[in-house]
């Protein structure tokens, strides 16, 4: 392994080191939401970025291990919302949009820091990977944004369409 090898797995671990962090991040705000479906949406964030923090570990134990990038199928956030839940006030606007604006800043570093991996690797199963995790963390900003709209501007929490 070269210099430029090690600077790309530190890459990885740093990636994986902030999924980790997420994780965290997304489970203790749904602890801290009353909203219904604020915490179902980031429960399932959590679960999202601690697949993605799976990943990036056995991505950095086959490159050491084989000197090869994993393959990524990739995985789409799936908001499953009751037909019965239409709109449900947040007691606590500033709260949730404090939480939804973090959770967008942490999408869009991500992003990134995603994008930023798929250029600096030669692997075309690196390549990809790094792609749809960029890709990945685009779609579920965009669910955040919607969110946040929704929360800022209705006062009210009404899921995307």
């Amino acid at each position: 392994m070269n210099n430029q090898d090690l600077s790309f797995l530190d890459a990885i671990r740093i990636a994986s080191e902030a999924e980790a962090k997420a994780v965290e991040f997304y489970a203790e705000a749904a602890d801290n939401t009353e909203n219904p479906l604020g915490r179902k949406l980031l429960n399932q964030l959590a679960e999202f970025e601690k697949h993605h923090h799976t990943q990036l570990v056995a991505l950095e134990e086959s490159l050491c291990d084989r000197g090869a990038c994993i393959w990524y199928e990739g995985k789409k956030l799936d908001l499953q919302v009751p037909d019965e839940v239409e709109k449900i006030r947040d007691a606590n606007k500033m709260s949730a949009v404090a939480i939804i604006d973090t959770a967008i800043e942490i999408k869009r570093k991500a992003e990134k820091r995603y994008a930023l991996l798929a250029e600096q690797t030669s692997d075309p199963s690196g390549v990809d990977m790094f792609q749809k995790l960029a890709l990945e963390e685009r779609a579920n900003r965009q669910i955040l944004q919607e969110a946040y709209w929704s929360v800022n501007n209705r006062g009210v929490w009404i899921p995307s369409e």
